[in-house]
């Protein structure tokens, strides 16, 4: 981020949370913007551009979800979404639709803080020059950090693709998912490594990989993640 402050906007209908969440950020070097609903979220975030969106799930009118997806459409901002609910529809959901990460209420601000720190270490999109990684039935283009897979564009978050982009770095070896996450989210990742599995699950379906018989990424049980793509075929 070149020395610019890090930007936040934090959605959450509850004043308490809202300030709390706020405040955690701000003494960090966060520059922090407020929202109490979904529609002023969407309008905060075309203005401000965020670098993270802290979003709870449950809003009246527009709730966490709706804006997520509404915020994808025009935002790669990192998402974390927020729920008082532990079950694990909450949190799939959230996460299929685009979000990074999630925490449940109540939650430590400083574990909050650090996960976004872990997040916004990693690279963004690079612009003009490219490297392709070329496979059969996929192209993986570094520069863009955008895939095709039989020469139709995937729309993946940020997050799958780094995950694509780890596995596909080294064909054929197997990444421990401890290696995995620790690429993705870093050394001092708080959360639980469910969140891999949700991701996983949603890059898989979006690259067609069915299951019983992937094309691209393989599950080696107990171990973690073999991605099996193959060179093109020259002849």
């Amino acid at each position: 981020m070149s020395g610019t402050p890090p930007k936040a906007l934090v959605v959450d209908d509850s004043p308490d949370i809202l300030n709390l969440v706020s405040s955690a950020l701000q003494r960090d070097g966060f520059v922090v913007s407020q929202a109490s609903s979904g529609d002023d979220a969407i309008a905060l975030a075309h203005r401000d551009s965020p670098d993270l969106i802290v979003l709870d799930v449950m809003m009246p009118g527009t709730d966490g979800i709706e804006t997520c997806r509404l915020l994808r459409e025009f935002t790669d901002a990192y998402i974390v979404m927020l729920t008082a609910r532990a079950d694990e529809v909450d949190k799939l959901v959230g996460l299929s639709i685009g979000a990074d990460d999630y925490m449940v209420k109540p939650f430590s601000p400083r574990e909050l803080v650090a996960r976004a720190h872990a997040m916004l270490r990693r690279p963004r999109r690079t612009g003009p020059e490219s490297s392709l990684r070329i496979f059969s039935g996929m192209n993986i283009d570094t520069g863009t950090r955008e895939v095709w897979v039989d020469n139709a564009l995937v729309a993946i978050t940020r997050t799958e693709y780094e995950i694509l982009d780890s596995l596909a770095s080294d064909p054929r070896s197997v990444i421990t998912r401890t290696a995995l996450v620790q690429r993705i989210w870093g050394q001092d990742w708080f959360g639980d490594d469910h969140v891999l599995d949700v991701h996983m699950s949603s890059l898989r379906r979006k690259i067609g990989d069915v299951s019983g018989t992937p094309r691209f990424i393989t599950t080696v049980r107990g171990v973690g993640y073999r991605f099996v793509g193959t060179p093109p075929d020259k002849t």
